[in-house]
Order: structure tokens, then C-alpha cells, then sequence
């Protein structure tokens, strides 16, 4: 089956709550961007990705660019794989904190003004059909299809950090984890 490629950002300039909403990659996540993409295109040719698609935020497009410019390849923006939406009435200073409770429970117990279930299974139906594809999102997108796969229904079912890559495959009806990328070995995100 064709192999997929879900790739969490590089490390930020940034992080959330900080001075900038969409901030680009420091040195480091720059440094990780590369790796991933000498990562992918180093797999066997059956394996390399052809098409590059990226969650519509800076840091996402600046992780996806290398592995897209070395491809050839557009790089695709699919905001379905973005950054998981705040509630409309939340404050971009209340955030941080919205994040961190809704990282203690159940995709259905996230309190917002959207079905956080649903928008986890829309970013499974918008990979399956996505063979063949490096697809670089965000900590909490990552967790939501691996949640999915395993039927987990805690938002954190895995730790994903900068750059690890979760390995799926598809046949473009289902859509099967092979292997989830490194942990981060701390808990700061």
C-alpha cells in the first residue's frame, strides 16, 4: 500500500501563547526541516513521497518547503490538516490554558463551539486519500488521526516532537499507522 507521511513542524521561533501567532522556524527547526526531508528522500523509491501538502501556518510551510523544493514538487496547503481551531469566544491570551485542559481529557469532553471528534476524523478522511505524500501538521492535528487509528479517545495519545514522522499507509479507503514518530522527552510542546 502507498505510504504516508505525517510530519509534525519544526522547533518555532515561537511557541504558543508567545509574542507571535504564526511564527516562522528558529535555526534549530530549520536544521529539523532538513532532516526530515534528507529522511524522506533517502526511503526506498516505492516509499519516497511524491506530493508535499502542508497545514496553512508559517511554521508547517517552512518544515514542508525543503522536502518540496527537493521533490520538484508545489507544495499543497490543506488547512484540514492545520492547527486544531480555538472556541471563538477564547481569547488568543486564554488559549494556552484551553490547550493544556483539553490535553488532560477526551476528544468529546474538549469544551468549545465545535465537534473536536469530528474534526479529528475529518483530518483522517482528508489523509486516506493521500498516498504517496509527506504531509507536515501540528502537535494536536498528529494526535488526532493517531488517536483515531488506535481508538484512543484521549486528545494525547502520543507525544510527537519537532519533526518526528508517523508512519501510515493507505489504500485510499483505509488508513493504517505503522509506526508513530519519536516523543518528545519533555512536556513542553
Amino acid at each position: 500500500m502507498p505510504r504516508l507521511y505525517l510530519i509534525r513542524h519544526g522547533k518555532p521561533s515561537a511557541t504558543w501563547g508567545g509574542h507571535d501567532d504564526d511564527p516562522g522556524l528558529d535555526e534549530t527547526g530549520q536544521a529539523q526541516a532538513d532532516a526530515a526531508r534528507d529522511w524522506l528522500l533517502s526511503r526506498p523509491e516505492g516509499e519516497r513521497p511524491t506530493q508535499v501538502v502542508s497545514s496553512p501556518l508559517r511554521r508547517c510551510q517552512e518544515t514542508a518547503a525543503p522536502t518540496a523544493q527537493a521533490l520538484g514538487v508545489p507544495l499543497e496547503i490543506d488547512p484540514r490538516v492545520g492547527e486544531i481551531p480555538t472556541p471563538r469566544a477564547l481569547s488568543a491570551e486564554a488559549r494556552p490554558g484551553w490547550l493544556q485542559k483539553a490535553f488532560q481529557g477526551t476528544w468529546a469532553g474538549i469544551e468549545g463551539d465545535l465537534d473536536y471528534d469530528g474534526w479529528r476524523a475529518d483530518i483522517v478522511a482528508s489523509l486516506v486519500a493521500r498516498g504517496n505524500t509527506a504531509v507536515f501538521s501540528h502537535y494536536v492535528a498528529i494526535n488526532g488521526a493517531v488517536s483515531k487509528l488506535l481508538g484512543d479517545e484521549r486528545v494525547l495519545a502520543f507525544r510527537p516532537d519537532h519533526t518526528s514522522i508517523t508512519i501510515l499507509e493507505t489504500d485510499g479507503e483505509t488508513l493504517t499507522l505503522i509506526a508513530k514518530g519519536g516523543e518528545a522527552s519533555t512536556s513542553v510542546l
